[in-house]
C-alpha cells in the first residue's frame, strides 16, 4: 500500500512563488517514476514534472520550465514542487502522482495519487 499526501497549495499574486509538497510512504520500494500532475477546471490532467528513479532524469513540461522545479529528500522519502514566477494560467489542482515501470505522460497509468492541492494565482 502506498500513501501520497500533498501540502504546500495556497493563493498568491501573478509572480509569487510556492512550493508544494509531497510525502510518500507505504510501499515504495517499486516505484520508478513518480512526480506531479496539474488540471485546471474543465481540463485534462497533465504532467507538470515527473521523475525516474531509474535514469535520475526530471522532465519539466514546456508550459513552466525554467519556472518550476522539482527536487526530492530521499531521506524523508518527500518529493517537491518549487513554483517561481506563478501566473494565472497556473492556477489548478495539483496532484502527486507514482507508479512502476517508465515514466509517461499519461496520468491514466498511475497507479498511486495524492488528494491534490489548490494552487491559486491572481
Amino acid at each position: 500500500h502506498v500513501q501520497l499526501v500533498e501540502s504546500g497549495g495556497g493563493s498568491v499574486q501573478a509572480g509569487g512563488s510556492l512550493k508544494l509538497s509531497c510525502a510518500v510512504s507505504g510501499r515504495t520500494g517499486h516505484l520508478s517514476c513518480l512526480g506531479w500532475f496539474r488540471q485546471a477546471p474543465g481540463k485534462e490532467r497533465v504532467r507538470v514534472a515527473l521523475f525516474s528513479t531509474g535514469t535520475g532524469i526530471t522532465v519539466i513540461a514546456d508550459a513552466v520550465r525554467g519556472r518550476f522545479t522539482y527536487s526530492r529528500d530521499n531521506a524523508t522519502n518527500t518529493q517537491y514542487l518549487n513554483m517561481n514566477d506563478l501566473k494565472p494560467e497556473d492556477t489548478a489542482m495539483y496532484y502527486c502522482a507514482a507508479k512502476q515501470g517508465g515514466c509517461t505522460v499519461r496520468p491514466d497509468v498511475f497507479r498511486y495519487w495524492g488528494q491534490g492541492t489548490q494552487v491559486t494565482v491572481s
